[in-house]
């Protein structure tokens, strides 16, 4: 078996804001693998500043997998703790390898054009008139869930955008959830929370920072909104720490990113963490291109939850791979009769 490994870059159509600042273009890396003329391809799907395997040695340790690549995915699993977004390319590549055709990695109904996969729609950061402009386009796409990044304008300009939403749709109409990336501070963090009952939110993602357990453990005892964990997961790698985590903070949902927390075989674990404490959860992307994405939303539907998922952002970049993901109506649908544009060929060896 050969493996490689290939840097590139993807282009925002627009700039894309969070509370850490606006992205123009996000980095990812491929992992192909070749045996007996069969290829399979995997996306390495680091996000610089948040992954938890942003460090100096991320190519280095690409090299090193490659060259290690005959122990297997399970070996490479456990000897890539510290490097989720490569777990995660590692799984991908060798589902991809053993599959009939480089992409179709788990067949289903959602495969086969019959099932489709609820998904939110995605409103960034911005001022208020371009939150806005997000916003109409998502209710006039027919989206049933819509989640705002909050955070980083001012907090009562949030409000009324929020206000808008409610003034049209009721909480059984549209859905709507708010991510503050950690934005709020633990001692106005709560008073916030209750300003934001008016709109009947489903959920909040991450309203403080990580690393701040007690403070959020007492938020999610005494939030009137329920709170969703998602950058609070990442860098915990073994099982008894994870579970310690859930238990001690108690949310109510996680938010779960192949990417950062270990690929299939991670966020399974999570997932049956979360059933055993009564835990909701959903899973996202985390901007990979389309080849990172069609891999977890194949592997989502395969765990039938019927919770809108984080899956609607193949759209966002000018140089994203042609592929059957389709959006249509707040629904991720795999469109049979469309195809791939991805050619191993036009990858270079790094």
């Amino acid at each position: 078996m050969k493996a490689t490994y290939h840097k590139y870059i993807l282009n925002f159509k627009r700039p894309s804001g969070t509370s850490r600042g606006v992205m123009t273009e996000k980095e990812t890396w491929f992992i192909i693998l070749e045996e007996n003329g069969k290829r399979g391809v995997g996306e390495c799907g680091i996000l610089r500043g948040l992954s938890i395997d942003d460090r100096p040695d991320y190519e280095e340790k690409l090299q090193w997998t490659c060259e290690n690549i005959h122990l297997g995915k399970d070996q490479l699993w456990e000897s890539l703790l510290e490097f989720p977004s490569i777990q995660f390319g590692v799984e991908m590549a060798f589902q991809s390898l053993a599959s009939e055709t480089p992409f179709l990695l788990f067949p289903s109904g959602f495969t086969k054009g019959k099932k489709s996969i609820p998904i939110n729609g995605l409103v960034w950061m911005g001022n208020e008139a371009f939150m806005m402009e997000q916003i109409r386009e998502k209710l006039a796409d027919g989206f049933h869930c819509i989640k705002l990044k909050i955070g980083a304008i001012d907090f009562d300009k949030e409000l009324q955008l929020l206000r808008f939403i409610r003034q049209h749709f009721t909480s059984e109409e549209v859905e709507i959830r708010v991510d503050a990336n950690g934005a709020f501070n633990a001692i106005d963090a709560l008073y916030k929370l209750k300003q934001l009952t008016e709109f009947k939110i489903h959920s909040i993602e991450q309203p403080i920072q990580k690393n701040n357990t007690d403070s959020m453990a007492e938020l999610c005892k005494n939030t009137p909104i329920s709170i969703a964990l998602d950058e609070e997961l990442t860098g915990v790698f073994s099982l008894q720490e994870k579970e310690e985590l859930l238990q001690k903070i108690r949310p109510h949902y996680i938010i779960l990113k192949p990417s950062f927390v270990g690929g299939f075989r991670g966020t399974q674990e999570w997932i049956s963490l979360a059933k055993k404490h009564q835990i909701g959860w959903w899973i996202t992307s985390a901007l990979e291109s389309n080849i990172g994405l069609n891999a977890i939303a194949q592997w989502t539907f395969l765990h039938h939850n019927l919770m809108p998922q984080g899956l609607g952002t193949g759209a966002l970049y000018t140089n994203n791979f042609d592929c059957p993901l389709e959006v249509s109506e707040g629904q991720l649908w795999y469109e049979k009769t469309s195809d791939w544009n991805f050619n191993f060929e036009n990858f270079e060896t790094v």
